[in-house]
């Protein structure tokens, strides 16, 4: 099966491409006319395994397609990775680990500044593999590949970010320092709505703080990470260090009960999460587990009318709202009746086609069970009294209809009851809500159970330094939509929007991924014949 994939690409004689014949054919899987489904395709593409440095085809039997969302057609199949072959992931990591823990730093960062040249390079070969399993727009996935490429730029310091302490002369004649360890393996479970910047936010810092590493893709769009982990290699990562497996619930539940794994790193749901967080600390590894969101702003009266209304288009819309960041819920002060003609207007602007077409602001949603989910917690809003100003639902894309999507969607006179705004709908719907103080608004904010991100458009200054203090969210813009850091700076989610004690990149990133080890040593000369003293010891003189 995959012998011939590999040969109906090689015949395609693409030029400007030197990726491996197994990645060549995935890269290349969008030019597919496929309609039916994989099981009744002759031969369907395989993504491959990645273990010991070599991408090979899982032998189960059983595998998901993998859909472009806005032609439904079968891109790939990703196969569900046996038990045997994971465990053949984690030995190969762990093989590796014995001497890549000892490699120096220097040649370690050497690697990532490899990396990124090589991200750049290709990074347009990222974007269309991405829009064509994902559905985002090209230029969305050019900023993806770039979110995530930013975190390698900032790998490349990792001398200076996993420095240790030391203090001389800590009592008489002893010294007491204090070094960063790598961990051993580590592991990165993915979502489906960044292919390339989330897998970016793990390997790269794990791998670079002296870690080997697996990782699993999400199974609706493997494709970037295959992609990635060949410039790893061509940029020199050496075999067993970055090992890739497949799957659902059972290679999931085996990375959180694997003995030889250290650490897990997960971004997705929060359904997911809390169960990978309990399941894989109540076997003694390191989680850290970014979850749903439901990230609000609070409009001012005296905001900047324009920008605030371009800010709440693109960050409510942009990615067909699939962000964890994605603002999806606007608090306006003192009314939203100055406010709601301008915003909808400025919505109906937008072009909803294929992430293929030049012309288009938002894609399709990720399937048609996502979709699906999305209108139902639209009407839920309506049947639950909120008003209906702009219906996304009944979009036809023409040359696109059997896709998945959804226009921008604006419900007002939304209350914290509604299940439309309990719930993450993770879609191109933004809720407008309304508060008669300040106060209020920062009440209603603080009350849902989420804590990713707020915001704020103002221009005085003492407000935004009141939100700044009283909001309760880990990552906070002021007149910024989407506050989401660079990496030299970690990401911040809080309250049921995050589990663990150490957020993703940044110090806190270097931080999870090593361990302390403290070293207390004496050089000095000791006199004879002072017997044993059994006393505790300590700095003090008597």
């Amino acid at each position: 099966m995959l012998r011939f994939s590999i040969q109906r690409v090689r015949n395609l004689n693409l030029k400007g491409l030197s990726l491996r014949p197994q990645i060549l054919a995935l890269r290349n899987s969008h030019f597919s006319t496929a309609t039916e489904p994989s099981s009744k395709q002759p031969h369907p593409l395989r993504v491959p395994n990645l273990i010991g440095g070599t991408f090979v085809d899982s032998q189960s039997p059983a595998s998901i397609d993998v859909i472009n969302p806005a032609t439904q057609e079968v891109v790939s199949q990703v196969p569900l990775t046996t038990n045997e072959e994971f465990k053949a992931a984690v030995s190969s990591a762990k093989k590796a680990f014995l001497s890549w823990r000892n490699t120096p730093v220097t040649t370690r960062q050497r690697i990532m500044f490899k990396l990124q040249e090589l991200i750049r390079r290709d990074i347009d070969k990222l974007a269309v593999n991405i829009t064509t399993e994902q559905g985002k727009t090209l230029k969305d996935a050019q900023g993806d590949v770039f979110r995530g490429l930013e975190v390698v730029e900032h790998a490349c310091g990792m001398a200076t970010l996993q420095m240790g302490e030391y203090f001389s002369n800590v009592s008489n004649g002893i010294d007491t320092y204090s070094i960063r360890e790598p961990l051993g393996v580590c592991a990165g479970i993915c979502p489906f709505n960044f292919p390339a910047m989330i897998p970016l936010w793990m390997f790269p810092v794990a791998v670079t703080c002296g870690n080997t590493f697996v990782l699993k893709p999400s199974e609706k769009d493997p494709g970037a990470s295959i992609l990635l982990a060949e410039l790893a290699m061509e940029a020199g990562l050496p075999n067993g260090v970055l090992n890739i497996v497949h799957g659902t619930n059972d290679i999931v539940n085996a990375i959180c009960d694997d003995e030889d794994i250290r650490a897990v790193s997960f971004v997705g749901s929060n359904t997911a999460g809390m169960h990978i967080y309990s399941r894989a600390s109540a076997k003694g590894k390191r989680v850290q587990s970014n979850m749903g969101a439901k990230n609000h702003a609070i409009v001012m009266p005296d905001a900047n009318v324009d920008a605030t209304l371009n800010a709440l288009v693109a960050a409510g819309f942009g990615a067909a709202g699939q962000r964890c960041m994605a603002l999806s819920t606007v608090v306006f002060v003192g009314g939203l009746k100055s406010w709601e003609h301008k915003l909808v207007e400025r919505a109906k602007a937008l072009k909803v086609n294929a992430g293929t077409e030049p012309d288009a602001d938002l894609g399709p949603v990720i399937s048609t069970l996502a979709k699906e989910r999305i209108h139902r917690l639209i009407q839920n809003g309506v049947e639950s009294g909120a008003r209906l100003v702009l219906d996304g639902r009944n979009i036809v894309v023409p040359g696109y209809e059997h896709g998945n999507f959804i226009g921008p969607t604006i419900l007002s006179d939304v209350t914290a009851n509604m299940e439309c705004y309990k719930e993450e709908i993770f879609g191109p719907v933004l809720l407008c809500m309304e508060a008669d103080s300040f106060e209020e608004a920062i009440n209603i904010v603080n009350r849902n159970k989420y804590g990713n991100g707020a915001s704020i458009f103002t221009t005085s200054g003492v407000a935004a330094r009141k939100f700044q203090s009283e909001i309760e969210a880990g990552q906070v813009g002021i007149n910024v939509p989407i506050p989401v850091p660079l990496p030299f700076f970690s990401f911040t989610g809080s309250k049921a929007s995050f589990a663990g004690d150490l957020n993703f990149y940044g110090k806190a990133g270097v931080n999870f991924f090593t361990q302390i080890k403290t070293v207390t040593q004496q050089w000095k000369d000791l006199p004879g014949g002072t017997g044993v003293n059994l006393a505790m010891p300590t700095s003090q003189k008597t």
